[in-house]
């Protein structure tokens, strides 16, 4: 069942961001010269903090599974990304207070209008509630119209009174030229994946031809996020790690899968999410077993995934793996499921699981 409801001590995040500023964790970028929303200096604590981190995330997943790690570069050709389909698809939607020309992300304002309704309305039927919140866990599926259609109705208007702008979608990705000519365009890459994705062939040799196998990265990406806020949960430049687990797409099981089959996991349904609003807590063998979890292969990563962020000090009780609805998936994914944590903002999503069948290699 859900955890974590129900009174809990009040989180004072004002007290810890001075705290973390003060102790030079991390600070705003460019600070005497005013900063740069979104932008963020790591201090001497937190780069040894990180150092730490990434030493036991490849010890974890790279060394132990035996992957084939690279380190791809951060400037990509607009080719690579157009056919992955980041250049026409890599987007939020965003609105526009038609006075002061401010943007805001749309789904993002949905839901904190959602936050901000059950906050003033503790003694909501519970029928009500959960109504409230099965609006706020599609926030980010809904179409333009479904969207401006519920900023309507929750109230968020414009500093003006007025509604905002219809909403659009914004491409996250920055743009830059490679060479002096300025006729070959780039961008700053995104995500991590695409390297991995355009040496798939080359890889496969390296392994001999033969899968199963998995290649691994972990260094910057990029994106220009409408409105940076929430402290360190929605910033322009970040560290991720990427693994690409290559199989079999007619046998997706996992030779090493017996190891974790009794370990428990918070899983969240896309059932649960628009019926119960419930979780439920199942050894990830039984969630494979039942259909809840797609493949052995998912269900394997799911579980090293939640073992590393035991391992590093997480709260057990403050994480869970919530399957993306029908709506958010697209239309070549098998399954996909978000571990999220429960932070003082929410649950927050941390780390992607996703089958994405063949569709990156064969558009590449």
């Amino acid at each position: 069942t859900e955890k974590l409801q129900g009174d809990e001590a009040e989180f004072n995040r004002k007290s810890f961001d001075d705290l973390v500023i003060r102790k030079m964790f991390v600070v705003p970028a460019f600070e005497i010269h005013g900063g740069v929303k979104g932008l963020f200096d790591l201090g001497p604590p937190a780069t040894a903090l990180k150092a730490a981190m990434v030493d036991l995330w490849r010890k974890h997943f790279v060394l132990a599974e035996n992957m084939l790690e690279m380190e791809c570069t951060c400037l990509t050709p607009e080719v690579v990304l157009k056919t992955s389909g980041h250049v026409d698809r890599f987007t939020d939607l965003m609105v526009k207070d038609t006075e002061t020309g401010e943007c805001f992300r749309a789904d993002k304002m949905l839901e904190d209008a959602i936050d901000d309704l059950l906050e003033k309305n503790p003694t909501m039927p519970t029928e009500e509630r959960e109504s409230h919140l099965r609006a706020q866990r599609q926030a980010d599926a809904y179409s333009p119209e479904e969207l401006d259609k519920l900023l309507l109705e929750y109230g968020c208007k414009a500093s003006n009174g007025e509604p905002y702008s219809p909403s659009f979608p914004f491409n996250l990705m920055f743009k830059t030229s490679i060479g002096p000519e300025g006729t070959s365009v780039g961008f700053l890459r995104p995500e991590t994946a695409q390297g991995l994705f355009v040496n798939f062939r080359r890889l496969l040799d390296m392994n001999a031809g033969k899968t199963p196998f998995a290649a691994a990265q972990i260094g910057l990406g990029f994106r220009n996020e409408i409105a940076p806020r929430s402290g360190l949960l929605r910033v322009r430049e970040f560290y991720m790690g990427e693994i690409e687990h290559f199989v079999n797409p007619n046998d997706k099981s996992h030779p090493n899968f017996s190891s974790v089959t009794d370990k428990k996991l918070v899983l969240f349904g896309r059932d649960d999410q628009l019926g119960s609003g419930k979780t439920q807590s199942i050894a990830i063998g039984e969630a494979v077993k039942s259909g809840l979890v797609n493949n052995e292969t998912l269900g394997y990563f799911m579980a090293r995934t939640q073992l590393y962020m035991e391992k590093i000090g997480m709260d057990p009780e403050r994480l869970r793996f919530r399957q993306h609805l029908a709506t958010e998936m697209a239309h070549y994914a098998a399954d996909c499921w978000d571990l999220e944590i429960k932070s003082s903002y929410g649950w927050v999503e941390c780390v992607g699981h996703a089958d994405r069948a063949c569709y990156d290699l064969d558009v590449h």
